[in-house]
């Protein structure tokens, strides 16, 4: 195992975690949350999926499952056997935990019928695993020249803008816990109404979007010194607008899942777009990181 090898089966891990949480959000929307009501295999005796639609999808998120955790163990198994940090190595472990404490998770989840909390949670885990993976990532592959000191305010404007983001997804957990979706087509226990939900996610989105403006505004001047932060900021706007065009258009065509889910595609670039800006920002310039 190469470091060159290592820092593929890093990204590999990391496309891993993003795809699981898309996957999830795909089982959630269909409303297969219980297309396979044992775990791990789908029915009391059989493994695998022979129900149709629901089962065939909900089966699909634990093939998944199986290979983001195979790739996170793999990850923090090699991470021992190449030339890393002791924080790296720390990290390769963290998202390899992570994702094995998503299994016993899942399994609670399916057995207690999509409590919507253990469903939040679910979710929650998930973005926190492919959090430490962009970081971890970010790490592994240098920037093509050595970046200039970060000013204070940078640092913090970039925390900032993580923090918004997970504000935004927490509370669009609790949106989507409260709308029409329930995850699964039987009668699943709501958390309420939308009308408290909504109006708080949108708030939040809103202050996000602004933090995402200020650090743009910052960035431009710096743009050669910060190469990566300035691009991932830019990526962050695209994504943005795209996201804000979708969200009302979702919502005044009442929440169809397809849209639904796409939305959910966007937020978890945008987080792991504010994490990355995050950790470019918050890590000071070594001969290390630098190519």
């Amino acid at each position: 195992m190469t470091l060159a090898r290592f820092r593929l089966l890093v990204t590999a891990a990391v496309v891993c975690l993003f795809a699981i949480v898309v996957s999830g959000a795909a089982v959630r929307l269909t409303g297969s949350g219980l297309g396979c009501e044992h775990w791990p295999g789908c029915e009391a005796g059989h493994p695998l999926p022979e129900r149709g639609f629901h089962s065939y999808i909900e089966f699909g998120n634990r093939v998944v499952s199986g290979l983001t955790l195979l790739f996170t163990v793999g990850v923090a198994a090699m991470a021992f056997f190449v030339e890393t940090t002791r924080r790296q190595r720390q990290l390769s472990v963290g998202i390899a935990v992570l994702t094995f404490l998503q299994a016993p998770l899942g399994a609670i989840t399916v057995y207690f019928h999509l409590n919507p909390w253990l469903v939040m949670t679910h979710f929650l885990v998930s973005i926190a695993a492919l959090a430490v993976g962009v970081v971890l990532v970010l790490g592994l592959w240098p920037e093509r020249t050595r970046p200039a000191e970060v000013a204070q305010h940078l640092s913090v404007t970039g925390f900032a803008v993580a923090a918004a983001a997970l504000a935004v997804i927490v509370t669009g957990t609790f949106a989507t816990a409260s709308g029409p979706h329930p995850g699964d087509s039987r009668h699943i226990h709501r958390l309420g109404k939308l009308t408290t939900a909504v109006p708080v996610h949108a708030a939040l989105t809103a202050i996000f979007i602004a933090l995402v403006a200020a650090a743009l505004m910052a960035l431009i001047p710096l743009r050669r010194e910060q190469p990566r932060a300035f691009h991932t900021t830019l990526r962050l706007v695209a994504v943005l607008v795209a996201q804000a065009i979708l969200g009302l258009v979702q919502y005044h065509e009442h929440l169809p899942w397809g849209l639904v889910l796409l939305h959910v595609g966007l937020a978890t670039a945008l987080w792991t777009g504010s994490v990355a800006l995050a950790a470019t920002l918050w890590r000071a310039p070594t001969p290390a990181n630098a190519a």
